[in-house]
């Protein structure tokens, strides 16, 4: 299964502090593990919502709308894409990640061709095949 890890921002990441030199070496660290161990798909930091647009889709047109957004809490720092056989393992290697100091982390699923049943045709699912081999093919 895959999982999306989802490091959650703080009033430092919002106000672009940028990590200590001492986590950056601990998470390479980490982040080595998972690639070694075949976990890791992606991962990525964001930069604060202040530099971010947020689009509302309600009426005719979009609405667009600059950061920075008020509700750190919900705000993504940054995150994993993780290949791992159960929620249990993506936990398991949480737990050993360098987090501290009241780092939030949310782990969800991410949805498989399979979730969405008969919805997906064959002809989507062919579709679906054909994205991922071209994204695929331009790394």
């Amino acid at each position: 299964m895959r999982v999306l890890v989802i490091v959650k921002a703080d009033k430092n990441s919002e106000a672009g502090i940028m990590p200590s030199r001492k986590i950056l070496e601990d998470m390479g660290k980490f982040n080595e593990e998972l690639v070694k161990a075949g976990v890791m798909l992606a991962a990525e930091g964001l930069h604060p919502s202040s530099k971010g647009k947020r689009v509302k889709f309600s009426g005719p047109k979009p609405t667009v709308t600059d950061g920075p957004f008020t509700e750190s809490k919900e705000l993504i720092a940054g995150f994993w894409l993780w290949q791992v056989r159960s929620m249990d393992e993506a936990i398991e290697w949480l737990k050993r990640s360098p987090f501290g100091g009241g780092a939030e982390i949310e782990i969800r699923p991410v949805f498989e061709a399979d979730d969405f049943g008969a919805e997906l045709t064959p002809e989507l699912r062919e579709q679906e095949e054909r994205l991922r081999q071209q994204v695929a093919a331009k790394k």
